[in-house]
């Protein structure tokens, strides 16, 4: 995964940088989803699972996200560019798809306790206001939510200690195991209007206009095993009308249509 200032991607994108700390971070309200962490952090656990569940007890205690910027980072629906768990496990998007890593107590403890230290756990902002269409990193911990606006341009402790937030350079030895491909039993379908692709194809699974309206879209959730794969120029038909689909890994302590923001 690239470094917090100059990954971009499209299928998550680092939007509202929400740190959720804790409990459940959702995601920035921007339009681009924060997620809110509980607080305190709960201790570090060392329950394992399989890699697309989610062991009793775990929940999220610090996210971040991108947004901004002329093509519009970290929109509604957008994977969270970084995720980290009670339990040690962190989920990193990336070109590739999203992945999963693992924690050692001792390295969390020391993560979580800098973070801390660099503000990340009292709500305020960093940089300019009122610049259009500034990158923002949005981060979540603690139950507040850190806005560092431009942070390349940035020297304060809360922009230094992103690049500890980049699970790509964390040391082995700080690591249960090497890191892997993040997959999830779930997937949000998230269903639009179409924009004139030229494929239609019939949609296999539950209707996607019964779905529940979130992230401005029409939100289903299927197995991911049975999700058929999508691109913007294919079109999915389903109960009479054509739509546009995004999909989106339910990760972590997320299991429905309402934990997508």
């Amino acid at each position: 995964m690239a470094g917090p200032y100059t990954r971009s991607r499209r299928a998550p994108a680092l939007a509202c940088v929400a740190l959720t700390a804790g409990a459940a971070l959702a995601a920035c309200g921007d339009g681009s989803g924060t997620a809110e962490p509980s607080s305190p952090a709960p201790s570090p656990s060392s329950s394992s699972s399989s890699p697309g569940g989610a062991p009793a007890g775990e929940t999220l205690v610090l996210r971040w996200r991108k947004t901004g910027g002329i093509a519009g980072l970290g929109g509604p629906g957008s994977l969270p560019d970084f995720s980290l768990y009670s339990t040690g496990r962190a989920v990193a998007s990336a070109q590739g798809g999203p992945t999963e890593y693992r924690l050692k107590p001792d390295a969390l403890r020391r993560l979580l306790d800098g973070a801390r230290a660099a503000g990340l756990a009292r709500s305020h902002s960093v940089g300019p206001g009122g610049v259009a269409d500034a990158i923002t990193i949005v981060v979540a911990m603690d139950g507040a939510t850190t806005r560092i606006v431009q942070p390349e341009a940035q020297s304060g402790p809360e922009a230094r200690f992103l690049q500890r937030l980049d699970p790509a350079a964390w040391p082995p030895s700080d690591l249960t195991r090497k890191p892997a491909p993040y997959r999830s039993e779930k997937t949000a379908v998230l269903a639009g209007p179409t924009t004139g692709s030229a494929t239609v194809k019939a949609w296999p699974l539950e209707p996607l206009g019964k779905g529940v309206p979130v992230a401005g879209a029409i939100c289903t959730v299927a197995p991911a095993a049975k999700v058929p794969a999508t691109n913007p120029d294919t079109a999915w038909r389903s109960g009479g009308q054509a739509y546009s689909v995004r999909l989106r890994p339910l990760l972590p302590a997320e299991s429905s249509c309402r934990d997508v923001k």
